[in-house]
């Protein structure tokens, strides 16, 4: 199954920062015990959406699993809807969009299946446009506060997470123990290879939908990038906000002993601090991690991948410059990038898209992957002004 790099960034910091994890080492008699299995959902890009219950509630709300996410959150439109008492507070998220103050629901109840998980505390954000770019609601995302609990396995190949109790635990055999280094965001180190080599601490994030991020600090300090590197404009969403970022291939970029090549990275300016470059200097997303079977051990700071049957799927080398929302049951286009094959073909922030070629479903995750075929031309039906109008695009190819 292939996948659409959908650019959008989950990633987010929470400041003033937790407490680093510390190591918890099991005694002969403490082994991992299987608390509970369920499936969870593939979205586009590689994001994963768990269901879940807030406290005595007993509505199924949308969590994705996001290891770049440095505590808990839920939607402030979901918290309204809940009733759920809200203190302001000084803490601060910070993302690749900018930064905000939040206020917190504290003391929260999870129940998973088969699992409830006391006294979380939740900082509120809005994911309204996160919802649209998926065409479901997202309600919330679990990350740090959650993880740092249990051990949990991520399989791929079967859709299904399994979470542990902490303690001593058999990794599977034929697969690679990262070092990584842990705050409230574990860092692995990766290695890119184009003009000449450049590496360092990326973070670990479930929670990105594209396969890497790489700051333009650490391409400029170590000359990563050749000087006729081609670089389409593109936007990527995050907390805070949007920003304009470049799209390019990279020759090859290795995790542990794994070596992937031609790689589509995102290339930033990281205005917000957000990696505390040079500590960090990119981010691994989950295009490249739902390549292989996860166990993520927060108790004991590991983290253990195996390839799994996706390892070879092929990567996304689209590009039309344009993204797509989901709003009021409608698909609209919008982020029309200048110079883009979209912009070529004549769309329009605010087109409403009814359909590509034969494809009238409505459904956005089928519509983006007819957009992800490079160098192929389809056909738009757009409603621009309450007149229908058929514009063909050419899908271009960033290698």
């Amino acid at each position: 199954m292939r996948f659409v790099l959908f650019p959008y960034l989950l990633c987010s910091l929470l400041l003033p920062c937790l407490h680093a994890i510390k190591a918890q080492t099991p005694t002969s008699q403490q082994h991992a015990r299987l608390i509970t299995k369920f499936p969870f959902k593939l979205l586009t890009g590689g994001i994963i959406i768990i269901k879940a219950a807030l406290n005595n509630h007993k509505d199924s709300l949308n969590f994705i699993l996001d290891t770049g996410s440095g505590g808990i959150s839920i939607d402030s439109a979901t918290a309204n809807y809940l009733q759920l008492s809200l203190k302001k507070t000084d803490r601060v998220i910070r993302g690749i969009g900018g930064e905000r103050t939040v206020s917190f629901a504290f003391a929260q109840t999870m129940h998973l299946p088969n699992l409830t998980v006391k006294n979380l505390d939740c900082h509120i954000n809005d994911y309204d446009l996160l919802s649209s770019l998926y065409g479901i609601p997202i309600h919330g995302i679990v990350g740090y506060s959650l993880l740092r609990r249990y051990l949990v396995t991520v399989n791929y190949d079967n859709n299904e997470i399994a979470i542990y109790s902490p303690g001593s635990f058999k990794y599977p055999k034929g697969g690679y123990q990262l070092q990584p280094i842990f705050s409230t965001i574990p860092s692995v180190h990766v290695t890119a290879q184009e003009a000449s080599r450049a590496e360092g601490l990326f973070f670990f994030d479930t929670g990105a939908g594209l396969c890497a991020m790489i700051s333009s600090a650490l391409a400029s300090d170590s000359t990563l990038l050749t000087p006729k590197q081609k670089m389409y404009t593109t936007q990527v969403e995050g907390v805070g906000g949007k920003q304009a970022m470049q799209l390019t291939v990279i020759k090859s970029m290795k995790l542990g002993p794994y070596k992937f090549k031609k790689v589509p990275a995102y290339i930033f300016d990281d205005a917000y601090n957000m990696l505390n470059y040079p500590n960090n200097s990119g981010i691994i997303g989950n295009d490249i991690l739902r390549r292989f079977n996860l166990v993520i051990n927060y108790p004991q700071q590991q983290i253990h991948i195996k390839p799994n049957k996706h390892f070879n799927d092929p990567f996304d080398y689209a590009y039309t410059g344009l993204n797509l929302y989901l709003i009021d049951h409608q698909i609209i286009i919008g982020d029309i990038m200048k110079g883009s094959p979209a912009e070529a073909a004549g769309l329009k922030d605010g087109d409403i898209l009814v359909g590509i070629n034969n494809n009238l479903s409505g459904d956005i995750e089928s519509l983006k992957t007819i957009l992800q075929v490079p160098k192929s031309r389809v056909k738009m039906i757009v409603m621009r002004n309450g007149a229908l109008l058929q514009i063909t695009l050419h899908i271009k190819s960033i290698r």
